[in-house]
Parts: structure tokens; C-alpha cells; sequence
């Protein structure tokens, strides 16, 4: 059923959203986003976040409008906040803190009591949604911003929207870069919110907690368009499957009525060979009047049978057309390379009374193709630790070594040269290698033709994902111990796949930092390394 501008939490009405170069992100889009809990998916670069932005009224569309029912609250996925700034300021809360602390200090000032209005309470309310995200809150709002963590910066910005009581809350990937239990936390808000809310996410577990998936999907054919999926994340993924195994069957019909159609062309155009051979050996047993009436008859004929034909041809391309366009065009990274291989018993890495440059005390060993998980709360070192086997961070004391040509993917992935293509990359990284065979196996990461030909800064997020692996796993020597830190921040669903499966075929070891606990155990790791002991 249909849901009315009236009873909807957003409503774009012929939204058309032009960028800096001209190109068109949303152009004439139409979406009512129901009241309730729903969640955003879709291929990095097809505006999720930008849905968000224009929601919250960090953008102005260019023509169009978006109606938001109430007050919103918005948490974008890229912080921006000053290291000196106070906790309760963030939160909104200090300067009644201060005209509390006055009155409760025996001031009468009228301007301290105005300040206060009816948020006597407001102390009260601070700790208690700080402690609804994990954060202890009684010394927490007299710290600065620089004192407390990544992930907690993230929820004290989420608890100071929850101190506004927003009717309309937007959150753009509110997990990424939080522990386990941070992570629980956000699950938890998003599972009990009262009102409504609109949360981009490619995070599986929290998703389950939505009543609705609205995937945004781009087309060939035709304008970006949202389908709307009933349940969580688990029900959207069986309603997509169903959805592309009647499309795979569509496309074979298609395709195939496309085909018995040129056939039929071709045949046509053969009759009216054979027609015209036997006109011309019966030229000279007419007269010229005759000739010229058959003649102009059978040209009248064979333009009337083409037209036909041609619309028959026309119609059966249009149907192919959108067959395939119903069709699913994610990328696959395929990862067999035999210069990977790392063998049973071969020492890979190992440490000598190692402590990270954060006092954490940590034993690392691998020995053969081992898939190890380094996990932690926020700040416990887990980054830290890679980036000191990486030898770009001294160790505290002792000492860690890799035996096996290693690559480190960190978080941020801006590590490619932006005027670079990406095939250029690859071949920065192996000079010496066959570009012939760089863009072979480009293929198997998804950047097939011209797609290799791509320079890096035009990349979306996923396609710069899969151009960093490719040339971290294309490089000469090739890395038999691959790091991945954080690897699933940011990537959409079929990225994530696409990753799942690449580890799946690669034949080294890994050690992966990761709060995602889906993707460890969809990837298969054979230990855990807590740093938080």
C-alpha cells in the first residue's frame, strides 16, 4: 500500500541533486520513507548518504523538495570535532551545567534560572544515555574530546541527538570503527527506538533490527529507484534471491526470443533473395510494364515485411534490455594466486617479548596458512599491532618479525595515487610485470576493459577497495601474509561479499582486525588474539 506525504517520516518530491561537475545524483526522484525503523542499502556511490544529507538539510537540492515529519537528528558517518571541546558541550549540556553548578553554589541570578528553564534534570538524563551506550558518565562530561576514544566520540555524539529527542533520526553507518560491545549498544538503540529512523548501514546484525530495507539501485535503463523489502536484513536477502533467480529465468527467455527473432530476420531476408533470383529469370518473359509493376510490388512488399521485422527486433531487444537490467551487476574478486601459497608448518610471524608502543603486552606467532583475529574493545591496540609488524609504528620493547612477504590494508584505503589509473597502480607496485597480464588479472578484481583504464580518484568506494586489494595482491613479490585492518568499514553489500569470497580463495595467511563478527566467521579464522586479555 502506498504511503501518503501525511503519514510518511520523509517525503522527496521530484528531488534532482546536481554535483559539482554536472553529473546528476538523484534527478526528479520521488520517495515517501514510512514512519518506524528503516534501513538504507545499496552499491557504494548510489547516495545513501546523500539521501541523509539532503534529509537533515545539509543539502539543498536543485530542484524539488524534502519534507522531514518533526524535529531530526542526524549522525553523519564523518565526524568532525575539536579535540579541546568539553563532553557536556557536546552534548549540549554545558552551559546549564554551569548555571546549575551556579544556583546549587546559592546564586540568584535571574539569567542562571532562565538558562536552566525546565532541564533541571538534564544532568540526570546525559549520564543515563551515556550509559545507555556503554560510556560511564560520571567524570565523562568534564573530559575533552581528546581524552576519549574514536568509537567514543561516535556515541557521545549519538547520545547527544538522543538528549534532543528528535522525532526523525538519521545515522550513517553508526558502527563502523566500534567494538563488540559498542556495537551491541547501537543494535540495541536502533532495535527499541520509539519513533522513526532512517539508519544506512551495511552492519547485517543491526539490520535484522529494522522493519523495512530500502535498496537504492541504479539502472541502465532507467533513473535510480529505491525497492522497498518487509523485515530485516535476513528477510530483504531471501526476497532478493527470489528476486534474481526470476530475473536470471527472465533474462534466458529474453535472450532466447531475441535470438529466434534474428533468425526469423535472417530468414526473411533469405526468401526475399529467392524471390528476386526467380524474378530476374523470368525478366524476359514479361513485358517492361510488368516488370516495373512486379518489380515495384515486390520492393513495396519486402519494405513492408522489414518494418515488421525491424519492430519485431526492436521489441525483443527493449525486453533483453530489461531483463538484464533486472539483473544484478556485482562485481566477484577472484583471488587463486599460486604465488600466495603459504604451506603447512612454514613460520610466518612471530614476536619476542612484544609490547606496542600503548604498554600492551602482546605474543604473536603464525605458522602456516593460520587466519588469525585480532580483537578488542576501542583503544585496546589492535591497530597499533599491525601497523608495528608493518614496521611503521616502533614497538614499546621487544620485537615482532615476518618471515613471508606481507601487505598491510589499512582503514583509511586513500593509499593509491589519485591521478593514477588503476591499472597503473598495480604495475607501480610490479614494475616488472606483463601489463598484459596486470589487466588479466585486473579482470578477476572486477575492473574488466576500460574499467582497468579508471583513474583512482574517480573511484567510487568499493571499486577504490577492490583497486587497493589489487594491487596490494598483484605486487611483486606477491604477500603471503596479508593484514587487514577493519577490511569491512564502509563497504557495501556486495563489496562485503566480494571480500568474503577473495579470502576464501586466497592461499596466504591473515591477520585481521575486525568488530564484525559475521565476517570472521564468514571468512573462517582459526584463532582470536584478545588484546583485552
Amino acid at each position: 500500500m502506498p504511503t501518503s506525504h501525511r503519514a510518511s517520516a520523509l517525503a522527496f518530491s521530484a528531488v534532482t541533486l546536481i554535483r559539482p561537475d554536472g553529473s546528476r545524483t538523484f534527478d526528479d526522484l520521488d520517495l515517501l520513507v514510512p514512519p518506524g525503523r528503516t534501513g538504507l542499502v545499496g552499491a557504494n556511490g548510489s547516495g545513501k548518504s546523500t539521501l541523509l544529507r539532503l534529509a537533515a538539510g545539509d543539502l539543498t537540492p536543485a530542484a524539488g523538495s524534502v519534507r522531514v515529519s518533526g524535529r531530526v537528528g542526524y549522525l553523519p558517518q564523518d565526524l568532525t570535532l575539536d579535540v579541546d571541546q568539553r563532553v557536556d558541550a557536546v552534548l549540549g549540556i554545558g552551559t546549564v551545567r554551569r548555571a546549575l553548578r551556579a544556583i546549587e553554589g546559592g546564586s540568584v541570578d535571574q539569567h542562571h534560572f532562565d538558562l536552566v528553564g525546565d532541564r533541571w534534570d538534564v544532568e540526570q538524563r546525559a549520564v543515563a544515555e551515556l550509559e545507555r551506550l556503554g560510556l560511564a558518565g560520571d567524570d565523562l562530561l568534564d573530559r575533552r574530546l581528546g581524552e576519549v576514544s574514536g568509537g567514543e566520540a561516535v556515541r557521545l555524539s549519538l547520545a547527544a541527538l538522543l538528549l534532543e529527542r528528535p522525532d526523525v533520526l538519521l545515522l550513517d553507518e553508526p558502527t563502523n570503527n566500534l567494538d563488540r560491545a559498542a556495537r551491541l549498544r547501537v543494535h540495541d538503540l536502533v532495535a527499541t527506538w520509539p519513533r522513526s529512523l532512517v539508519v544506512v548501514s551495511h552492519d547485517r546484525e543491526l539490520l535484522e533490527h529494522v522493519e523495512r530495507v530500502g535498496e537504492l539501485r541504479p539502472h541502465r535503463t532507467r533513473p535510480i529507484e529505491v525497492r522497498w523489502y518487509g523485515g530485516g536484513w535476513s528477510a530483504h536477502a531471501e526476497q532478493v534471491a527470489a528476486e534474481q533467480a526470476a530475473a536470471e529465468h527472465a533474462v534466458d527467455a529474453a535472450r532466447g526470443a531475441l535470438r529466434r527473432q534474428r533468425r526469423s530476420v535472417a530468414d526473411a531476408e533469405e526468401r526475399l533473395a529467392q524471390r528476386r533470383r526467380v524474378a530476374k529469370r523470368n525478366a524476359g518473359n514479361v513485358t517492361k510494364a510488368e516488370r516495373d509493376f512486379l518489380t515495384h510490388r515486390a520492393e513495396k512488399s519486402a519494405a513492408g515485411m522489414r518494418a515488421v521485422h525491424a519492430e519485431r527486433l526492436d521489441a525483443a531487444r527493449e525486453r533483453a534490455d530489461l531483463a538484464e537490467d533486472a539483473l544484478r551487476d556485482d562485481a566477484q574478486i577472484i583471488v587463486d594466486l599460486p604465488e600466495t601459497t603459504v604451506h603447512r608448518g612454514q613460520r610466518v610471524l612471530d614476536s619476542d617479548g612484544l609490547v606496542l608502543r600503548t604498554g600492551r603486552q602482546v605474543e604473536l606467532t603464525l605458522v602456516g596458512p593460520e587466519r588469525v583475529a585480532v580483537v578488542g574493545r576501542n583503544g585496546a591496540g589492535k591497530s597499533t599491532l599491525l601497523h608495528t609488524v608493518a614496521g611503521d609504528v616502533p614497538p614499546g620493547a621487544g620485537s615482532v618479525r615476518a618471515h613471508l612477504p606481507w601487505a598491510l590494508l589499512p582503514q583509511r584505503i586513500d593509499v593509491l595515487p589519485g591521478e593514477l589509473t588503476v591499472a597503473e597502480s598495480v604495475l607501480a607496485r610490479s614494475p616488472d610485470a606483463d601489463p598484459t597480464l596486470v589487466r588479466t588479472r585486473l579482470a578477476r578484481f572486477g575492473f574488466r576493459g576500460t574499467a582497468a583504464e579508471k583513474q583512482v580518484a574517480t573511484l567510487s568506494g568499493g571499486e577504490r577497495f577492490r583497486a587497493t586489494l589489487a594491487a596490494l595482491l598483484l605486487a611483486d613479490p606477491a604477500p603471503r601474509l596479508l593484514m587487514l585492518d577493519e577490511p569491512t568499514n564502509n563497504l557495501d553489500v556486495a563489496a562485503f561479499d566480494a571480500l568474503v569470497g577473495a579470502l576464501g580463495a586466497y592461499r596466504g595467511a591473515l591477520v585481521v582486525v575486525s568488530h564484525d563478527q559475521a565476517f570472521l566467521d564468514a571468512i573462517g579464522v582459526d584463532r582470536a588474539v584478545d588484546l583485552d586479555g
